[in-house]
């Protein structure tokens, strides 16, 4: 089973208040149900959803809806599952502000559906169940979307979310309108507003395996870049001093320019600072890093006055 359709059985359990209900099953009827003045049609893949939206409907409209199942075998097999409903229709398309008391399509919900933080909830709830989906964290980049088809309801949806700081946008994409959020903490809210507790554990703690994996990546790659950084110079300063002893030979260096050269000849790829420990151990004479480096400032400029007067 998908990370979403494991979120869409999660929230589909829980316990709501009838005005949480209602604003959840507002939610769901704008956005995947077909309707006329004889019945109303409602289509979900996840059968637990399909379950909740038929107990919500017995127990706010006492009515009895008829469940159908059908095999879709294209692509990949699965089940949709269409909720039927041919009594009262009138009633609860009005009631879920679906349309207005002439029939007509509103193109947003009235103001008393999502009134309170806690309904605002429902209906995002129940947008997230007819047409969201959130990539699992394990297998794909962070990605939050709700596709939908009306272009005034996208933007009441999307306004619920901002209401909750989400920073959601909306795209149109083949003629529908998508509110994506692709930030990873800000679809940890959404889950939680939701009230989807075990998706939110599953995910922060994938969250933190990428983290940690990508802080590691990151720490070896930037091992790997002073390693290659380190052998670089010590390249350098040996062609220097290949330079120096093939032209005049190390008899006319000072004595600390010439041990700094044997020294490195010695411990070709060790860095500066393991080079000064080694030195200062091995001679007795205490050098540090800066003191090395000054000899090999002086190697260096002595092989670019070597190679300026052989051209």
């Amino acid at each position: 089973m998908s990370f979403t359709a494991n979120i869409k059985d999660e929230i589909s359990k829980h316990v709501m208040t009838q005005a949480e209900n209602i604003a959840c099953l507002s939610a769901i009827i704008r956005n995947s149900a077909k309707y006329s003045a004889e019945d109303i049609e409602i289509s979900s893949e996840n059968s637990n959803v399909t379950k909740t939206i038929y107990l919500f409907l017995k127990d706010i409209y006492k009515v009895n809806a008829e469940i159908i199942t059908k095999k879709i075998t294209t692509f990949k097999h699965h089940n949709i599952y269409i909720l039927k409903i041919k009594d009262k229709v009138r009633t609860i398309l009005e009631d879920l502000s679906v349309i207005d008391e002439k029939g007509n399509y509103l193109d947003m919900p009235k103001e008393y559906i999502a009134s309170s933080n806690d309904e605002a909830k429902a209906y995002l709830k129940g947008a997230f169940l007819s047409k969201g989906s959130i990539n699992d964290p394990k297998t794909s980049r962070y990605h939050l979307e709700l596709v939908i088809d009306q272009k005034y309801e996208a933007v009441f949806i999307q306004r619920l979310l901002n209401q909750f700081l989400l920073n959601s946008k909306i795209l149109m994409r083949d003629n529908k309108y998508m509110i994506y959020i692709k930030d990873s903490e800000k679809i940890g809210d959404f889950l939680r507003i939701i009230n989807a507790t075990n998706a939110v554990l599953y995910y922060e703690n994938v969250k933190i395996i990428r983290e940690q994996k990508n802080m590691t990546n990151r720490l070896n790659n930037c091992e790997q870049a002073n390693i290659d950084k380190i052998i670089a110079t010590c390249n350098s300063q040996i062609k220097d001093i290949e330079t120096i002893t093939s032209s005049l030979g190390m008899d006319l260096l000072d004595e600390k320019t010439k041990e700094a050269c044997i020294y490195r000849l010695k411990y070709p790829e060790t860095s500066l600072q393991e080079l000064s420990e080694i030195m200062s151990l091995e001679t007795n004479n205490s050098i540090t890093k800066s003191g090395l480096n000054h000899r090999f400032r002086k190697i260096r400029e002595m092989a670019k006055k070597i190679e300026g007067s052989s051209h």
